[in-house]
């Protein structure tokens, strides 16, 4: 009975280039490693690199056949074709993975499905439903932020939870939630700062998302206002915001940090940011974008009745802020 076959090791390719580049012949080879010439033949013709076929590099042969390897035991999602009929059925109707997943779930049906088996047989096997998905990107995103850095590289975070009471109850002027938007083909980016008991925004071109741009964007857009309309700001982990504490020199304010991944606590200048995203959506080129199209923008952000301000403007109530004593 012939011995189980097992795949060729890093070491054997590594021994294979070897020997091909002293002149060795395939058998000679083989004699060597204990294998079939008809192995190594497979093995030079399948993993070769697709342009220069006459070149073998051991490291990318490995590469080769771990991920050819990987792809053949990968077990197919959603095998019940019920199921795969049902998710392409109410995917192309606008339906998350979360709703049809629940929703099979709620019809009790025999075999269930998580969102997230969803999301696996759409990017590896029925790709042309990606458009369907809200977010419709060609490539799988994780959530959230980039984890490419372990720790925040931003000195001197105060954690929001830090925040005054004053503040999160909007109870006094003075408190400014920032961030920034960005367009898919440009380097420039569009920074908005809000104060959060007028909702009163501003907003600024940045030649590139870097600090200190934003740094130059708060401290001059903010320091013409009475100090007492400047006492705190909220930002997120962008490294943009990692001068924040020369903007605190400046202006004498105090710096507040969402925790990783939450962007969603400093929810004012987000719903700002979704308003101004209706004139400028994510694939707008700022390169291109005017500073009389921002002022517009601004200026309609500013002038436009909000119900949570009992239908006045924030320019009306940032004046009157602006306009008390002490």
């Amino acid at each position: 009975m012939n011995p189980q076959y097992q795949h060729l090791s890093a070491n054997e390719r590594d021994q294979i280039a070897v020997m091909r580049s002293q002149g060795h012949s395939l058998r000679a080879i083989a004699l060597q490693l204990g294998r079939s010439p008809a192995t190594l033949s497979r093995e030079l013709t399948r993993n070769a690199p697709p342009v220069h076929r006459g070149y073998y590099l051991p490291h990318k042969a490995q590469a080769r056949a771990s991920a050819r390897r990987s792809a053949a035991v990968r077990k197919p999602r959603l095998k019940e074709p019920a199921i795969r009929h049902y998710v392409r059925r109410q995917l192309k109707r606008g339906w998350s993975p979360e709703l049809i997943a629940g929703r099979i779930k709620h019809l009790g049906w025999t075999q269930t499905v998580s969102p997230e088996a969803i999301y696996q047989f759409v990017y590896t096997e029925a790709r042309a439903l990606i458009p369907f998905l809200a977010r419709a990107h060609r490539r799988r995103l994780r959530r959230g932020y980039s984890r490419k850095y372990a720790e925040s590289r931003i000195l001197g975070r105060v954690p929001l939870s830090e925040r005054p009471l004053e503040a999160n109850k909007r109870e006094t002027f003075g408190h400014w939630e920032a961030d920034t938007l960005i367009g898919r083909l440009a380097h420039s980016a569009l920074a908005i700062a809000v104060e959060r008991k007028a909702r009163y925004s501003r907003l600024k071109k940045l030649s590139r998302k870097k600090a200190p741009e934003m740094r130059r964007m708060l401290t001059r857009s903010l320091s013409h206002y009475p100090k007492r309309t400047r006492k705190s700001i909220t930002y997120d982990n962008g490294l943009e915001n990692a001068q924040h504490q020369q903007v605190n020199r400046v202006l004498g304010t105090k710096s507040f940090f969402c925790a990783p991944y939450t962007s969603q606590d400093k929810g004012t200048v987000e719903h700002m940011a979704g308003l101004v995203r209706r004139i400028f959506p994510k694939r707008t080129n700022f390169d291109m974008v005017t500073t009389s199209q921002i002022q517009a923008v601004e200026r309609w952000l500013n002038n436009r009745p909000m119900k949570c301000l009992k239908f006045l403007t924030p320019a009306e109530v940032f004046r009157q802020g602006v306009a008390l004593r002490g």
